[in-house]
């Protein structure tokens, strides 16, 4: 552990909690004494006391790349999804992936003495360092398992909570088996390239969520549901794109170098502003809703200019496309942006017009927060609710 700092980690703990708070979560029942207690610094002893009690992840494994393997989350969005989750004295949990063993602990002190909780994750070396660290801080009684995530762990199932701390693609059927009929399940899944912390609750043969947060997780191992292909010379512009997805990332190389047509919605946002939501909006009608990414040599070239480079929403169908924009202008007040969409190809106008009109309908509801239903895998269209996004293992619903 270094140590930098004469706080001690009790009052960095109260510090870290209090900002929590403020943002609106571990206001669930005993989450935010859970994590005034629980000393998160045992569970990362290679950072500094200050490190380890700020709002940052702390990576502790990274693959050849640079990628990031594991970590200890955001103490926000762990508040955040505990809170998603509703854990109660006594319940029966699963975690998958158990990172460092600190969420692990949080859970163990949330169920108490009459609960049981267990975590699972694919790579050894995670899952010794998790065992060791709740042993050394009194929670030795977590029961820790190295093994894939998807398969859950059915011998000591039923459980009334299951989280992911970890990026799923898709809701595999053990964690549907493993679960109690009332039970929930809070998850990071990933569709149409953004990811959102899902808490769901399960409804007979359907899940539907009730909390539905931004958020951004290490993917799990193993889920491979995402495409990606350059549509512009030497990678500079990237569209990423969904297994069920009809894309044809060829038909669209060059699309960028042909006349754009741009639909400005007269809508803007502040620069500390968050318009995820109209993304989220796009998903849940827009079936050709995808992803793309510009570097700085396709914006400095005016070639693409996404609202944000790395991560815009875009809509694809066929040879064209058009993707979230945004602009200053005369009208614009000082600090302000004006939302709109950018199209190119023989339909790209009205899919920027498509586009523009999701920007609108965000814009008369800011807040509002939609509803996810999650269906088996084959249940049949007209047993679905709306548009559906196949997955491997189910069929996905965003409405409002």
């Amino acid at each position: 552990m270094k140590t930098t700092t004469s706080i001690s980690p009790e009052a960095l703990r109260d510090r870290m909690v209090d900002r929590i708070v403020h943002a609106g979560h571990a206001r669930f029942g005993l989450v935010g004494k859970a994590m005034r207690t629980v000393p998160r610094h045992a569970f990362v002893p290679e950072v500094s006391l200050e490190e380890a009690y700020a709002d940052q992840a702390v990576i502790t494994k990274r693959n050849d790349g640079g990628a990031a393997l594991s970590c200890a989350s955001l103490p926000l969005v762990v508040g955040m999804m505990l809170d998603q989750l509703g854990v109660i004295p006594g319940a029966r949990v699963l975690e998958i992936g158990a990172g460092t063993g600190y969420n692990a602990a949080l859970l163990a002190y949330l169920v108490g003495p009459d609960g049981q909780v267990t975590t699972v994750d694919i790579d050894p070396e995670v899952t010794a360092q998790a065992r060791q660290a709740l042993d050394t801080t009194g929670y030795g009684h977590v029961k820790v398992i190295t093994r894939d995530g998807v398969l859950g762990a059915a011998e000591y199932a039923p459980y009334d909570r299951l989280i992911a701390t970890v990026g799923v693609w898709d809701i595999p059927p053990a964690w549907w088996e493993q679960m109690t009929p009332g039970g929930r399940l809070v998850a990071p899944l990933r569709w149409r390239g953004q990811t959102r912390s899902v808490a769901l609750a399960r409804a007979g043969e359907r899940l539907v969520s009730d909390s539905v947060q931004l958020c951004g997780f290490v993917p799990m191992v193993g889920q491979e549901g995402e495409h990606a292909g350059h549509i512009a010379p030497d990678g500079q512009v990237t569209l990423y794109w969904d297994a069920d997805q009809a894309v044809d990332v060829d038909a669209l190389d060059g699309v960028l170098e042909q006349p754009k047509e741009a639909v400005w919605a007269g809508v803007t946002v502040g620069g500390g502003e968050s318009f995820d939501g109209i993304w989220l909006r796009l998903t849940g009608v827009e079936p050709g809703t995808c992803r793309l990414a510009a570097d700085d040599t396709a914006i400095d070239s005016d070639l693409c200019f996404p609202a944000v480079a790395s991560r815009s929403a875009a809509l694809v169908e066929g040879n064209s496309l058009a993707y979230l924009s945004r602009r200053r202008n005369e009208n614009s007040s000082p600090g302000r942006w004006e939302l709109g969409a950018v199209g190119h190809g023989p339909v790209g106008a009205e899919l920027a017009a498509r586009l523009s009109e999701q920007i609108l309908a965000w814009n008369r509801d800011r807040d509002a927060e939609p509803i996810i239903t999650v269906y088996p895998a084959g249940t049949p269209d007209d047993q679905v609710d709306g548009l559906a996004i196949d997955k491997q293992h189910v069929r996905l619903v965003v409405s409002y």
